[in-house]
């Protein structure tokens, strides 16, 4: 039986792995193909009338390790110069503005045709306004590099803002001008705990010289993060400042106080601990994944029920991220449809207390926004660079038969070589 458990798993992340180098091609997303195979597992089970337990508890501690790792790998990825400030400033607004608008509308209808109260509704409301870092981040690797960094800004701004705004609505029984207070003072201690907690971390880091290094800061790094949360403070900026810390120590070299830290060796080490970082959030993310497709019945995957709202909620979604690419004058076509629901849709709908749970948000509605958003974004991905394509071969195809283009070309050709003439 242990042999079976082994066997299996590794066979599933195998191929998780699998799908990972595939994308490049296929352009389907692996959460997608991840999905399909937990649920085809789920399916094999029960043909195979195998007990398995239940996963939903492992769904959101993997979730919560994936969450801190995911968030830890995009910003190490993040550079923080002076020419990064406009794009920072597009993806902070950007993210910031569309998810109150979108809770508070989705908020608004929910109370409307739900009889709830208004908070209850807004704390349903916020998982379907996060963009999913652990989604969207993989999924761009063929884009501009430009509008690939601006997928990565926004998708972990939009991480960690969502999971801020969720536990302040969670956490304040009232929202007034103490509450605004004792997020404020709250903030302020994380800062200085990131701060010290990085200093320290960054030092151990390049002081340690033991063969076993980059594990203990892991774990150093999700104590810190986990005891943060314990104490209801925005644990997620700690790993923004220490991502963004180790990911920008070539812009950091010109402070005097960064030589205490030797920042030449201690890229080396960075870059180490980073590669390190990336490898375990794969697998963790592919562990979440799976298990959550395990965990989706048919049903709810076909749920008549709920179509209709997923539908409108996706098309909200899609109507929001128009309005906001549009105003940061950046391009639609590229962009508009990279706008996936994911890992922290579940991990914060998992978060909601059954006493603030409403009716209408449920896993069936859950799971069909989070496979429409992922679908809608793997089609535009495959089917918008193919008609790009086309275009191009077009106006190529349009200026090599035009006769006046040949004409011009040859008066200009002439041009060229009597003004060689004239110089001789």
């Amino acid at each position: 039986m242990t042999s079976a458990i082994i066997i299996t798993f590794c066979s599933l992340l195998l191929i998780a792995y699998l799908f990972d180098l595939t994308f490049p091609k296929t352009k389907i997303p692996s959460v997608i193909l991840l999905l399909l195979l937990g649920w085809i597992m789920k399916q094999v089970a029960i043909f195979s009338k195998i007990q398995l337990p239940d996963f939903t508890r492992v769904l959101t501690v993997t979730g919560s390790i994936g969450l801190l790792l995911i968030v830890l790998e995009a910003t190490l990825e993040l550079e923080l110069n002076k020419s990064k400030i406009p794009l920072i400033k597009k993806s902070f607004i950007g993210a910031l503005l569309s998810m109150f608008a979108l809770a508070f509308l989705l908020a608004f209808i929910f109370s409307y045709f739900g009889s709830y109260s208004f908070k209850d509704c807004l704390v349903n409301a916020i998982p379907f306004c996060v963009v999913s870092s652990a989604i969207a981040i993989p999924s761009v690797k063929n884009l501009r590099p430009s509008d690939k960094e601006f997928i990565i800004y926004e998708s972990s701004l939009s991480d960690i803002l969502s999971v801020l705004f969720f536990n302040f609505i969670v956490q304040n029984r009232t929202i007034g001008l103490g509450s605004f207070g004792n997020f404020g003072a709250q903030i302020l201690v994380i800062i200085v705990v990131s701060f010290v907690a990085t200093v320290g971390l960054s030092y151990l880091l390049n002081k340690i010289e033991h063969q076993i290094k980059f594990v203990p800061i892991i774990l150093l790094v999700m104590l810190i993060y986990e005891i943060s949360v314990v104490y209801n403070l925005p644990s997620l900026i700690f790993i923004m400042m220490f991502g963004l810390f180790l990911g920008n120590l070539n812009e950091l070299k010109r402070f005097k106080w960064i030589e205490f830290f030797r920042p030449n060796e201690l890229d080396v080490e960075a870059q180490k601990f980073k590669s390190l970082t990336i490898e375990a959030a794969f697998l963790i993310r592919a562990i979440f994944f799976l298990f959550f497709g395990y965990s989706m019945e048919t049903s709810e995957i076909l749920n008549t029920d709920t179509l209709m709202w997923s539908v409108t909620i996706v098309a909200l979604i899609f109507i929001f991220r128009a309005v906001q690419i549009k105003l940061s004058n950046l391009p639609l076509k590229s962009l508009l449809f990279v706008s996936p629901r994911g890992l922290i849709t579940i991990l914060l709908f998992l978060s909601i207390a059954p006493a603030h749970r409403i009716s209408i948000v449920n896993k069936a509605l859950i799971t069909q926004v989070i496979l429409l958003t992922t679908l809608i974004m793997m089609l535009a991905l495959i089917i918008i660079p193919q008609i790009q394509k086309r275009k191009q071969r077009k106006e190529t195809t349009v200026k090599a038969s035009d006769p006046n283009n040949n004409l011009v070309e040859e008066i200009s050709n002439t041009n060229d070589i009597s003004f060689e003439n004239c110089d001789a």
